[in-house]
């Protein structure tokens, strides 16, 4: 079943190539959407997909990247809009 979930990321986020890890991470698991730096320092993304990758996904920015800290993923689940052709990152 296709979904959707919107993450925002706390902790250690920015400057260490965390949207990287992100990006990533959605285009091995053939997710669209985007992923952006706030303004506060967190890290924020919508993606969509199959469920069971977007669980994989999830679980992979929760772990972070290699000079990450993540402390705090705020998780909503999204029904499926497929308003994405692909996944960015977004400056």
């Amino acid at each position: 079943m296709k979904k959707g979930v919107h993450l925002i990321v706390s902790g250690m986020v920015q400057g260490v190539g965390f949207r990287y890890h992100v990006h990533r991470s959605a285009r091995r698991h053939l997710l669209t959407g985007w992923v952006k730096n706030l303004p506060d320092g967190r890290v924020e993304t919508i993606a969509e997909g199959n469920e069971e990758e977007l669980r994989e996904f999830a679980k992979e920015v929760k772990k972070g990247s290699r000079f990450s800290r993540v402390d705090d993923v705020q998780v909503e689940w999204l029904s499926f809009s497929n308003q994405f052709k692909n996944f960015q990152m977004i400056d």
